[in-house]
């Protein structure tokens, strides 16, 4: 046996049992937005004012309705299903005017994320579906505005500072687990 093969034989051996965890998916998703981190956007929704900013006032904010990628824009009805539900008491003043002026009312929704997700562990029981392992981090941050007349009359928020989650599924088939959902069996009626 000449050098090259023994090396090759080597260095295979090496690939084979690492695990090669270098080879696994990773992926990253980033809402472009003008703030890096969750304190940022989160800092910057406290500082608007229902009745009194307005739509200029959040767009220096970084809320810009009319550039922002990723905006969500919600119209008098979807506005009246997510609220009908709600006991006429329970609703602010802010979704009360909204309500009343119907078309001349529209929300705007705002997501910025950032999401990292990162497969880890061994590449074969990766590869063939025995055992995955994934971590996910990043933050989530959602800012909702009413708007009527160009003024904000009502805002909401929802976020997730510190996303920080480990994921493992193990499959014993491995690649036969889901061998299930391939195989139909026709229904037979009667």
């Amino acid at each position: 046996m000449n050098r090259q093969s023994l090396l090759l034989i080597v260095f295979m051996t090496l690939f084979i049992v690492s695990g090669c965890a270098a080879l696994l998916p990773r992926s990253t998703t980033v809402t472009n937005s003008p703030w890096k981190t969750y304190d940022d956007v989160l800092n910057a929704y406290n500082f608007v004012v229902p009745h009194k900013s307005t739509v200029t006032d959040i767009k220096k904010l970084g809320f810009n309705i009319y550039s922002t990628s990723n905006l969500k824009i919600l119209s008098y009805v979807d506005i009246a299903v997510a609220t009908a539900t709600l006991k006429r008491e329970g609703l602010g003043n802010g979704v009360e005017a909204c309500l009343l002026v119907r078309h001349l009312c529209t929300g705007y929704v705002f997501e910025p994320q950032v999401a990292n997700s990162n497969r880890n562990g061994n590449f074969w029981l990766d590869t063939f579906n025995f055992k995955r392992r994934t971590r996910e981090s990043g933050w989530k941050f959602r800012a909702s505005f009413l708007i009527v007349d160009s003024i904000v009359v009502e805002k909401f928020w929802y976020g997730e500072p510190l996303i920080d989650l480990d994921k493992e599924v193990v499959n014993p088939l491995g690649p036969l687990q889901d061998m299930g959902s391939i195989i139909s069996v026709p229904k037979v009626s009667f």
